[in-house]
């Protein structure tokens, strides 16, 4: 089915807080729409209301036809308990809810039918005609196919719980493959991919005929699949659909930035200028009436004639000068927007060799790291590369020393003082509200320094207070890059750490990064970074064996 979803005069947000308004939207068949916007400007709340699971402001949202099947799947893969990888797939691709409405029309056959009800035939139709739309029917057969050829070697029966972090975002990718919705809604659909992951995603996205609404700070991929690009700039508390793609959409919004700073600084220097003519001929008319009053004798009626008529003749002017500076065009100052400015807080050197492994063997269960044995000297900056379930995560333990080898040596080099943004974030969480933690972490800081320093990383008094667990993502990412400034580093270690970022903190980032003259260890599968960011070492780990190219 063909389908076309519109929003029209759309507003959202939480509580009494508006974060977007006036937004127009169409998406036809074939529109990848990338909607991007610095954290909290309401993308994620865009992609609910285009789903019909919150109820907007203002505005409406609208499908054509009303019956058309829109997926939604919501950033974070949520695990329920006891939910296995059948039922979590079901959840997703909303065949399970497809055949609960079916199951749910067909008990409604079999009761008598109430006068002035609708036809539980026709109710049932429908029901049966979604159920086959949504793949229902063949999906048992479809999943394990399609697990086979993401590489998980994992039963339908296996508890999502159960699962590695990457495991579970293979299995959020099975789900979307194996979906059929008319209009797909993704939520950074690319958070824990891998670059295979990657690259099957695009080539979905690339093959659908329906629309797409995609939000992701993943410059590559907006790259390489959106055709339109959604703004919302919670700065100027604006909305802006742009044509032509991703690299389109930065040249434009560049240019449409730079005519707005030049025609408001036109304007202020006009309106200066008008101003200040103003102020001059307001003296000089009183200046020049304190004059002819000091000066012109009582019975001199002439004089006083002509300097009366000389002030009336400055005020006149004075008003014509006030009248132009009132029809003049008013052109708002562009608001500055709020960028993440950071450095990475620098520790005194550390021994020339930095790390060692030397034959170090690690088996978790079925899998085996190495035998690897590497050195990471002082200065090395590193990209590390991998599919998910490689061993990038263990090698990293081991090179920090966080495990021991089951076989071989592993060696920490002296006054290594290491900074880590890790995958799950783990440095500030649970239930211990944000600022105690931040503060337990760095004791020599003041509380109100440590206040200062999260602010400035966009975590205000709404955020301090609140446990950990309690925070987005993203902002716990930002907290944990607080904290690499707080501390001194000379061993930087980030394991995905653009995932949950916005575009302008990732860019924050990576300016860092060019600054920062300590060793580094970047595991990543952002294709931008990885070009962008200074490395002058290369390894990829794959199948636990650890390769330097």
């Amino acid at each position: 089915m063909t389908a076309t979803l519109v929003a029209k005069d759309l507003a959202g947000g939480h509580d009494h807080r508006t974060l977007f308004s006036a937004l127009d939207l169409v998406v036809a068949p074939g529109d990848v729409v990338g909607v991007v916007g610095a954290n909290g400007a309401g993308k994620s709340t865009l992609l609910r209301l285009l789903a019909g699971i919150d109820e907007p402001q203002e505005g409406s949202v609208s499908l054509a036809p009303a019956d058309a099947f829109i997926g939604w799947l919501p950033q974070e893969h949520e695990r329920v308990a006891g939910e296995s990888v059948a039922q979590y797939v079901g959840r997703r691709t909303g065949t399970t809810e497809a055949t609960r409405e079916m199951d749910a029309a067909a008990e409604a056959l079999a009761e008598e039918a109430k006068p002035g009800a609708p036809d539980p035939g026709e109710i049932y139709a429908v029901a049966l005609e979604r159920w086959l739309a949504s793949g229902a029917a063949d999906l048992e057969e479809r999943l394990p196919a399609v697990l086979a050829e993401l590489g998980l070697e994992l039963s339908a029966d296996a508890l999502m719980t159960s699962l590695s972090g990457g495991q579970a975002a293979r299995v959020g990718l099975a789900a979307l493959l194996l979906s059929r919705f008319d209009i797909v809604l993704l939520d950074e659909p690319t958070n824990d991919l891998d670059l295979d992951g990657l690259d099957r995603l695009e080539a979905f996205i690339q093959g659908l005929r329906g629309g797409v609404v995609l939000v992701s700070h993943d410059r590559e991929f907006l790259a390489r699949s959106v055709t339109r690009v959604l703004e919302l700039d919670l700065a100027q508390h604006s909305n802006r659909v742009y044509g032509g793609g991703y690299e389109a959409f930065l040249e434009e919004r560049a240019t449409a930035k730079r005519h707005a700073r030049e025609e408001y600084e036109e304007f202020a220097e006009k309106k200066a200028d008008l101003v200040g003519r103003a102020r001059t001929q307001r003296e000089w008319s009183s200046q020049g009436v304190r004059n002819a009053m000091r000066k012109a004798p009582d019975n001199d009626k002439i004089r006083r004639k002509a300097s009366t008529e000389s002030s009336e003749k400055q005020a006149q002017k004075v008003r014509q000068m006030e009248s132009r500076i009132a029809r003049l065009d008013e052109v708002e100052e562009p608001r500055k927007e709020w960028q993440l400015q950071f450095t990475i807080g620098s520790a005194p050197r550390s021994s020339s060799v930095v790390s060692t492994l030397s034959r170090a063997e690690l088996r978790l269960g079925d899998f085996t790291f190495g035998p690897v044995s590497v050195q990471v000297d002082a200065g090395d900056r590193i990209g590390i590369t991998g599919p998910n379930g490689a061993g990038k995560s263990t090698l990293l333990r081991l090179l920090l020393g966080r495990i021991q080898p089951d076989s071989g040596t592993s060696s920490l080099g002296s006054s290594v003082a290491i900074g880590e943004i890790d995958q799950a974030r783990a440095a500030l969480a649970g239930p211990t509200p944000l600022a105690e933690q931040f503060e337990a972490q760095v004791p020599d800081w003041p509380t109100a320094e440590v206040r200062t320093l999260l602010a400035k990383f966009g975590l205000k008094a709404d955020h301090v207070g609140r446990s950990a667990d309690e925070l987005s993502p993203g902002e716990r990412t930002r907290a944990g890059l607080a904290l690499l400034q707080a501390r001194g580093v000379n061993l930087l270690v980030l394991d995905e750490p653009t995932n949950h970022l916005d575009l302008v903190a990732i860019e924050q980032l990576e300016q860092a990064l060019e600054s920062y003259d300590g060793t580094l260890l970047l595991v990543t599968h952002d294709r931008r970074m990885l070009e962008t960011v200074q490395l002058n070492r290369a390894w990829h780990v794959e199948g636990g064996q650890l390769t330097e190219r």
